[in-house]
């Protein structure tokens, strides 16, 4: 039975996966977004969330615990000093992984794994939709003052047909004026 056995080895012995997550989540912390394969990101996510959870309690304990999985003075430092301030109010979900499509030599699904709390350009989108937010009785009301619009466009196209049939009528007095002309002259 493979109880417990639920996690991707990523195709790399145990002492190669560790140093490699411990590399990742140190970049992580230090960029704050790097690209990588979905894989990748998947298992990196699992592993950097916890210890992002324990920056946020500044104590000895969790310095050396967090220091255990990242052996990175310099970014236990980061982690502690600047990250655990911006991520001090979230319950969880601390990271997002974007797709990015398909890496050329091999097909690999590539994506980004990024900090929420770093991403500028979405944080002025929520606060954007934040602010658009109105009552259900004045959509009512929207709907009402579209539904009027709308008609006046309904209209516009009948009287745009009736000018294209009267030239077809004229076309056939024309090829008798060209029938004069030449006995004219």
């Amino acid at each position: 039975m493979r109880h417990n056995k639920k996690f991707n080895h990523l195709g790399r012995t145990s002492s190669h996966r560790k140093a490699m997550l411990s590399n990742m989540a140190s970049s992580l912390i230090q960029h704050k977004r790097i690209a990588t394969t979905l894989a990748k990101a998947k298992a990196l996510q699992v592993y950097v969330e916890p210890l992002l959870t324990k920056s946020k309690e500044d104590t000895t304990h969790s310095r050396r615990m967090v220091f255990s999985h990242l052996q990175n003075k310099e970014m236990v430092t980061e982690l502690f000093q600047n990250v655990s301030v911006k991520i001090a109010n979230r319950p969880g979900g601390y990271t997002r992984i974007l797709r990015t499509g398909f890496r050329l030599g091999d097909n690999a699904e590539m994506c980004i794994i990024e900090l929420v709390d770093y991403n500028e350009n979405m944080l002025k989108e929520k606060a954007a939709k934040k602010a658009a937010r109105t009552r259900r009785a004045g959509s009512a009301k929207k709907a009402d003052v579209a539904a009027p619009a709308a008609a006046p466009v309904a209209a516009a196209p009948a009287p745009v047909v009736e000018p294209v049939v009267e030239p077809v009528v004229e076309a056939p007095e024309a090829v008798v004026e060209t029938e004069e002309t030449p006995a004219a002259e």
